[in-house]
């Protein structure tokens, strides 16, 4: 079978990831908040690291839950710190828990997280029929300016890319892959 360029074929959590969710539209808040907080934890490290922590990240960060995470404080902060099992990086850990406070917000003002993400496209699913590989486009760089104006940290373009990937707002599987 054959799968998009970037999947190590000798790698069971990323076939596994590649055929079963990356790309597949995702319209849960919860699924939403997950991978968006994953996608910062990434910045300048590679998906499958985060990918073969995502188990130990659940367990450190409460399984994503929005409420405990916007009240975490010094302490939680600390236990994350020391945590060897996560990305131990303290402004990611900050932005984890400041992106949550403003990912509640905007649910609060949109009804939900998946209507303004997906508002974005109208609630249409991009097909990349180019086969061209990006790392951001005008979609991308549209939605991180709104989220930094916001106050989101490590929502640079190329992270929302790679998260619109991920939740299947844009579909960029390659031609020749059986997803496509």
């Amino acid at each position: 079978m054959k799968r998009c360029f970037w999947v190590d074929e000798k790698s069971e959590i990323y076939v596994k990831y590649h055929d079963e969710e990356w790309g597949v539209p995702k319209y849960d808040d919860h699924e939403l908040f997950e991978l968006l907080i994953l996608e910062s934890f990434q910045a300048g490290l590679s998906w499958i690291t985060v990918l073969k922590k995502r188990e130990d990240f659940r367990l450190a960060f409460d399984n994503f839950d929005l409420e405990k995470i916007i009240n975490y404080d010094e302490k939680k902060i600390s236990v994350l710190m020391q945590n060897p099992k996560i990305i131990r990086c303290k402004n990611k850990i900050l932005a984890a828990i400041n992106n949550a406070k403003i990912f509640k917000q905007i649910q609060e003002e949109y009804g939900s997280f998946s209507k303004y993400i997906w508002g974005f496209t109208n609630n249409k699913i991009i097909k990349n029929t180019t086969g061209e590989i990006y790392t951001t486009t005008p979609l991308s760089d549209t939605i991180s300016k709104d989220l930094k104006k916001r106050g989101m940290k490590y929502v640079g373009s190329i992270i929302i890319y790679s998260y619109l990937q991920a939740i299947g707002v844009v579909d960029d599987h390659d031609k020749t892959c059986f997803k496509y």
